[in-house]
């Protein structure tokens, strides 16, 4: 009689790191490999910076290094006031990425407690809905300008104006998660062991709907990018000379004819950089929502 073998299982590949799962997507990487080249570039500004961005030249509207009537002296060429383009487009980009991150992070912050309060403690929850509906009632360009009426223009304003907008969406995406995760046995289990409310928003709600909101935060930067560039575009943003890309295109529109270079670079440096952030954003919902992964 011939031994018959016992079937062998096969363990279970171990679940890799986000951060693993992210490495093997290229065109993540390439996103994130662009958006780390301009964040060191804004934040090195001062460094690498050829001139004084505000300090005005002879070398009034120079083209850039692709045109014949260049100037080395200037890579991306002058606006209409002689200013280095390139030194201007650092310290652009730097003043972008702070109306960003700040936006997004008080905003998200804010949003995010409101809707997992709301989840959380279901007697706020009408009241708490109820001021979300309100404050999207509200177009975060029609609140910049009412706060530029009040304030006057300048960064801060549209930072409130975007910070405010982010609230309702923010708490939606919350509340949504944190509603799902509160149903789960292990909160009962937790209600039922005695556990503290606290322990319980923190160790069991907060930690199960931190990666959502992570998602939609890194989502909504670009849009808030975006956003905050056309604000600046309309004269809503930073006051002159300071830079900042929604206003550098805006003025070089009046050039558009005979020096292009002045209004198009700002313009695809927003492209690239929002484009760079909504792929990174993707490739971070994938990776770390489990319905997403493959």
């Amino acid at each position: 009689m011939t031994d018959v073998e016992a079937p062998s299982w096969d363990a279970p590949a171990p679940v890799r790191p986000w951060w693993q799962r992210l490495l093997r997507d290229p065109i993540a990487l390439i996103a994130a490999a662009v958006l780390a080249v301009i964040v060191f570039c804004a934040i090195a500004a001062p460094l690498i910076s050829p001139h004084d961005p505000f300090a005005s030249s002879r070398a009034v509207m120079k083209p850039p290094f692709w045109s014949d009537r260049s100037d080395p002296a200037h890579i991306l060429g002058t606006d209409g006031q002689g200013r280095d383009m390139l030194s201007r487009l650092f310290y652009g980009t730097r003043l972008t990425l702070i109306i960003g991150v700040l936006s997004v992070g008080i905003g998200g912050v804010l949003g995010s407690l409101l809707g997992l309060l709301a989840a959380f403690r279901p007697k706020l929850d009408p009241w708490v809905m109820r001021l979300v509906d309100v404050m999207l009632s509200f177009p975060a360009i029609l609140l910049g300008l009412a706060l530029v009426a009040v304030v006057g223009p300048g960064a801060t304003p549209v930072i409130i104006a975007l910070a405010i907008a982010t609230i309702p969406d923010s708490a939606r995406i919350a509340r949504s998660i944190a509603v799902s995760v509160m149903k789960q046995e292990y909160i009962e289990a937790g209600r039922a062991l005695g556990l503290s409310s606290f322990a319980l928003f923190h160790r069991y709600l907060l930690r199960n709907c931190v990666s959502t909101i992570m998602i939609f935060m890194s989502m909504r930067f670009g849009q808030i990018i975006l956003i905050g560039a056309a604000l600046s575009f309309l004269g809503l943003g930073a006051r002159p000379p300071t830079a900042e890309l929604g206003m550098m295109a805006a003025q070089g529109r009046d050039f558009l004819l005979f020096a292009p270079h002045i209004a198009v670079i700002p313009a695809v440096l927003t492209f690239v950089i929002v484009l760079a952030a909504n792929i990174l954003g993707d490739a971070l919902r994938d990776v770390l929502d489990p319905r997403l992964r493959s």
